[in-house]
C-alpha cells in the first residue's frame, strides 16, 4: 500500500502546498535580500522537515519508515542551520541547499521505486526525486551563479517539487479511496460511481 511509504496524504498536500508558496514568494520578490533567502528557504525546510517525521512516526508507514526519518532529520537541521546561523554566506547556504537537496532527493527517488507496483504515477515522485538530485548539482557546480540567480533555482525547484507533491498526495488519497471501497482494481483505476 502507498500509505506504507508517504504518510498521510494530507501531509503531502500540505508540504506541497508550503513549497509552491515558498517558490512564488521568492520568485515574485527576487531581489530580496540574502537574509531573507536564508529565513525563507529554513522556514521551508524545517516545516517540511517536521512534517516528513510526522509522516513517519503518526501515520501507517510500514515500510520505508527510515527514508521518511532520515528526510525528516536532515530537513529539521537544514532548517536549524539557516535559523541558528542566519548571517552564514551565500555559499555556505548554497551547499547546505545542495545537500539537503540532493539526499532528500536521493529519499525521493527510491522511494517511487519502491512504489512501483503500487502507485499509478510513481514516475512523478521519481522525476522530483532526480529533479532535486540534479539540482544539487547545478548549485555545486555554478556555486558563482549569484544570489538572483540561486534565488530564481529555488523559486522553480520549489514550486516543481510542490506541485509533483500535491500530485502524489491526490494519488495517495485516490489509492485510499479505492482500498476504502473495497476495489480490488489497481490502485488508480478509475472505480465505479455508487
Amino acid at each position: 500500500m502507498v500509505r506504507d511509504y508517504v504518510g498521510d496524504w494530507r501531509l503531502l498536500a500540505l508540504r506541497g502546498v508550503l513549497a509552491v508558496a515558498l517558490g512564488v514568494v521568492t520568485l515574485v520578490w527576487p531581489e530580496i535580500t540574502l537574509w531573507a533567502v536564508v529565513i525563507t528557504w529554513g522556514t521551508f525546510a524545517l516545516l517540511d522537515g517536521v512534517g516528513t517525521l510526522v509522516a513517519a512516526f503518526t501515520s501507517d508507514v510500514v515500510r520505508g519508515r527510515g527514508w521518511l526519518v532520515a528526510h525528516g532529520v536532515l530537513g529539521v537541521a537544514a532548517g536549524l542551520v539557516a535559523f541558528i546561523w542566519p548571517d552564514i554566506t551565500g555559499l555556505v547556504l548554497l551547499f547546505v541547499i545542495a545537500i539537503w537537496a540532493f539526499l532528500s532527493g536521493l529519499a525521493k527517488l527510491v522511494t517511487a521505486i519502491q512504489l512501483r507496483r503500487e502507485l499509478r504515477h510513481e514516475w512523478v515522485l521519481g522525476a522530483v526525486g532526480v529533479l532535486s538530485m540534479g539540482f544539487a548539482v547545478v548549485l555545486v557546480i555554478t556555486p558563482g551563479a549569484g544570489v538572483l540567480v540561486i534565488t530564481w533555482l529555488i523559486g522553480w525547484y520549489a514550486i516543481v517539487l510542490g506541485l509533483a507533491l500535491l500530485v502524489l498526495a491526490w494519488e495517495v488519497r485516490r489509492e485510499l479511496t479505492g482500498v476504502a471501497r473495497g476495489s480490488s482494481a489497481r490502485p488508480g483505476t478509475p472505480h465505479p460511481a455508487t
